[in-house]
């Protein structure tokens, strides 16, 4: 299933939805019609559990592609937002977890040329978050130097506490886009914080593909253009720490809890490591795509 969070209006609520084929049907107004009780925000779905997504699944196929007036709208018709617009909590960052990203940012970023031995964290705060086709904030008295990095998004759906790698998957609710944009001239004292986590430099969505539909999220091609140039193609296949070992490394010391989000690193191609080194500015297009899930693009703007 694909899970959108969106609006109908400027002015309208953001609500959960699913898509179906071209349409976006409104899961909680849809239930209404059939006597269930469904939630209207993405976090709400996750919070029910496990069994949700078939037993949602199961209820939009009895309609056979026929929905009660009100119910669905055509999805060019409705603004997307970012899944999950406001997390609850900082989103998890993977950093230095594809073999060739490792040697780049050696290169340039005065990090380790040796591959980690354990995932290295960092972390994104809420207000970072943007969804589909909103403007990444270039702010010129804070940076220099803004650069790109796509990446597979994992979510949460069950509490994860200490969780052996073979069960791990069995946590994640579903998959979505990130994009990890990075002002690498606001590293302070080796911390990564201030760098990735100012506003809007976490663009996510356009969907949520739940797990069902992606079992093995290690065969995902991902790629990233600038102003329609390719600059990074890999595929999740490449990543030191897979999703499985990432949600069991994290899960031995922080418990993670339903929505919360794991960007997983990116591949090779970042501008830091190019020669001469590259960066973003007013003007420039930034498109990122997963394979299965789907793409993003955005504008990036004067702050």
């Amino acid at each position: 299933m694909q899970l959108v969070t969106y609006r109908a209006s400027v002015e309208a609520e953001a609500r959960l939805g699913a898509i179906i084929n071209d349409l976006v049907l409104d899961l909680a107004r849809f239930g209404e019609t059939r006597g269930v009780n469904l939630p209207s925000t993405m976090l709400e779905f996750i919070d029910l559990g496990p069994t949700a997504v078939s037993a949602v699944t199961a209820l939009i196929s009895s309609a056979k592609g026929v929905f009660p007036i009100g119910s669905a709208v055509p999805l060019s018709n409705v603004k997307l937002l970012a899944p999950i617009p406001r997390p609850r909590k900082n989103i998890f960052g993977i950093g230095l977890n594809y073999t060739e990203h490792v040697a780049e940012s050696a290169k340039s970023l005065d990090t380790s040329a040796e591959l980690p031995r354990q995932p290295v964290i960092f972390s994104k705060p809420p207000t970072s978050v943007i969804g589909p086709d909103e403007p990444i904030l270039h702010n010129a008295e804070i940076t220099k130097q803004l650069d790109w990095e796509v990446e597979l998004a994992a979510i949460i759906g069950t509490r994860a506490k200490g969780v052996s790698r073979d069960k791990a998957l069995n946590y994640v609710f579903g998959y979505t886009v990130c994009i990890d944009m990075s002002a690498r001239d606001c590293r302070r004292a080796g911390q990564w914080i201030y760098s990735k986590g100012q506003d809007s430099f976490c663009p996510m969505g356009p969907v949520v593909v739940t797990a069902d539909e992606i079992p093995d999220p290690q065969t995902l091609d991902l790629w990233l253009t600038v102003n329609g140039v390719e600059k990074q193609r890999s595929n999740t296949a490449f990543m030191l720490f897979k999703v499985d070992e990432l949600i069991a490394d994290i899960s031995k010391g922080i418990t993670l809890e339903p929505g919360d989000i794991i960007a997983t690193g990116t591949p090779a191609g970042v501008g830091a490591g190019r020669d001469p080194q590259e960066w973003v500015w007013p003007g420039d297009t930034i498109v990122a795509c997963v394979e299965g899930i789907g793409t993003l693009r955005h504008p990036v703007v004067a702050a």
